[in-house]
């Protein structure tokens, strides 16, 4: 089932509180909408998002004003009212205002007043088409002032008499004189709010390299540091074109399997780039961390040997013990020799049988060939 004001199809909207159908930003599956209010309470907590998803409050709504997940309502702030759209009510907004340590109890959170308008919703959108000119506008005139700065976003309040400049800046800028060419340009009420780089793509949105929409547009809330420590955990070049997302920072999926290499780095024996045989000392290659495998090899030899952690571990005791063993072929793991034969087809990989038969099948064309002319010139002479 989709929502109404989209054309794709999945398991609920974002008009019916079920799971993400894209024209939400951070939308939640509402897990707990089945559970009843209590008959006691006259006040529901509900989630408001603003411009599909780029910004969520929680706002305390009147049991009796009849609403539901999707509509459009009308929301007091600081300067009038603004108009958004009920992303998420009931008990799980609970947990979310916990979730992102917000003190303030039901009673404290500012109030929804009343049930949007069809006037409100086509103010709303006829607002929502001019932003897009009044952010050009906007960068025009930084540019003009030469801040250094750079303008990602523009929103407009719902009642069209306040108008919010999203920006980023590597230091401290001087904008009053811009806040004055803002509003004799656009005669409202102008708010500068700084943001991050990584704010500033979850607002803007885009497709990563993986091919899925960004997940600080989609799902991430807390943006968390990442470092170059994380990719030479998991053994990843440090390749800036590859590591870095769209924002100029490091990609957040970086940490989402850190913690797993951490967990198996501590099953690797540490200092162990070199092992001493009385064959001859081997130099570590590489470290399979999710299978515990390192890679060994010695200086003047091409062989790779491949030793468990657990017996890289034993030969380094023998090493402080000065006990060096032969050599590492009786620690090194046996594979067979028609390994690559008895490959099964995985996912994502190709399978080496097919491509051996065609080898052999170009050598049997070329013996047919072959033999073909030695026939016509047999029969020439003949």
């Amino acid at each position: 089932m989709g929502c109404g004001s989209c054309a794709l199809k999945g398991n609920g909207g974002c008009s019916t509180g079920g799971k993400s159908c894209g024209c939400n930003k951070k939308s939640v599956y509402n897990w707990l909408a089945d559970l009843p209010e209590p008959a006691y309470r006259s006040i529901i907590p509900v989630e408001v998002s603003f411009k599909k998803g780029s910004r969520k409050e929680y706002y305390q709504c009147k049991s009796n004003f009849d609403t539901l997940t999707g509509d459009y309502v009308v929301v007091e702030c600081d300067n009038g009212y603004d108009t958004g759209k009920i992303s998420m009510s009931g008990e799980l907004v609970n947990l979310q205002i916990k979730n992102k340590g917000i003190n303030k109890k039901l009673p404290e959170l500012p109030r929804v007043i009343r049930k949007a308008t069809e006037q409100d919703i086509q103010k709303l959108r006829s607002l929502r088409e001019k932003e897009k000119d009044t952010t050009m506008r906007a960068r025009v005139i930084a540019r003009k002032l030469g801040l250094e700065m750079k303008i990602g976003d523009v929103e407009f309040q719902g009642n069209g008499k306040k108008v919010t400049v999203y920006y980023t800046a590597d230091g401290r800028v001087d904008f009053r004189q811009l806040i004055k060419e803002y509003a004799r340009e656009f005669r409202v009420r102008i708010e500068m709010r700084q943001i991050g780089m990584r704010q500033e793509s979850g607002r803007i949105g885009g497709i990563g390299s993986c091919g899925r929409e960004l997940c600080c547009s989609t799902w991430i809330h807390d943006f968390q540091s990442v470092t170059t420590s994380a990719a030479r955990y998991q053994n990843l070049s440090i390749n800036q074109t590859k590591l870095t997302g769209q924002c100029g920072r490091l990609k957040c999926c970086l940490n989402y399997e850190l913690d797993t290499y951490l967990e198996a780095w501590k099953k690797i024996p540490k200092k162990v780039d070199k092992l001493y045989t009385q064959e001859g000392t081997a130099y570590l290659q590489k470290t399979d961390v999710l299978q515990h495998i390192l890679v060994y090899k010695y200086a003047d030899k091409s062989q790779y040997y491949k030793l468990t952690a657990e017996n890289v571990a034993k030969i380094k005791a023998l090493n402080k013990k000065k006990d060096n063993p032969p050599n590492l072929h009786s620690f090194a793991i046996r594979e067979h020799d028609d390994f690559l034969a008895e490959e099964e087809d995985l996912v994502g990989q190709v399978n080496l049988k097919p491509m051996k038969n065609r080898k052999k099948g170009r050598k049997r064309k070329k013996k047919r060939s072959g033999r073909n002319k030695n026939k016509g010139s047999n029969d020439q002479e003949n």
